[in-house]
């Protein structure tokens, strides 16, 4: 049985909930495709998240990891392509701590690609009449950590596909930002369930086929 690692973070800033983490918890168990879904909540802490997110990949050993985040602002589910080595916290972290021009890895690689198909789950996320995007930042704050930490730490594990998603806020968050755009939780949870099944897709169609579907 294949396990799906899903991350999903505390609230943080002046927000009482995080929009991924109250999708996220509704998504685990065991699929009808007999996939094992795994959903922990990160810390919205520098480095304090990332010690979470390893000690559960060592933990499961899965073979798929989509970290999700809260961007409000954003008007869709955003597929994120790449997390730069830079910690530059606009706010302090759920720790109070507020790094700036840091390098999540000291002497790591500028960047790191997500590995997921996020061409492949965009696409079929407009399928089903969900807004979707290519992202082409995931900022400077924890997500971008996370993501970072996330691929640089499976660097040498290129079986295990991984990367970041970006969501809005619920309607009960963007009540409070007005002008803001918001997503139902109900289609968040469904773009996350067509995502996995399209990276898991993927994934078999690569290995059978030998080549690259992204």
């Amino acid at each position: 049985m294949k396990t799906v690692l899903l991350t999903g973070f505390e609230p943080f800033g002046d927000e009482s909930i995080n929009p991924s983490w109250e999708v996220v918890s509704r998504l685990g168990g065991v699929t009808d495709a007999e996939e094992c879904i795994v959903c922990i909540q990160l810390p919205c802490v520098f480095g304090e998240s990332l010690q979470v997110l390893l000690a559960a990949i060592a933990r499961y050993s899965p073979t798929l990891v989509i970290a999700v985040g809260q961007a409000g602002g954003r008007t869709d589910i955003s597929l994120e392509r790449i997390a730069i080595n830079i910690d530059d916290a606009r706010i302090p972290d759920n720790r109070g701590y507020q790094p700036i021009d840091q390098p999540v890895v000291e002497n790591g690689p500028a960047a790191w690609f997500s590995t997921l198909p996020i061409k492949a789950i965009v696409n079929a996320l407009q399928q089903e009449g969900i807004p979707a995007s290519v992202s082409q930042t995931a900022g400077t704050y924890v997500c971008n950590h996370v993501m970072y930490g996330l691929l640089h730490a499976l660097g040498d594990k290129p079986e295990v596909k991984a990367g970041f998603i970006h969501i809005p806020y619920l309607p009960q968050q963007a009540a409070k930002h007005p002008g803001s755009a918001s997503m139902a939780a109900e289609t968040v949870k469904q773009g996350l369930e067509i995502a996995i099944r399209t990276a898991l897709r993927v994934e078999f169609d690569e290995k059978i086929t030998g080549g690259t579907t992204h």
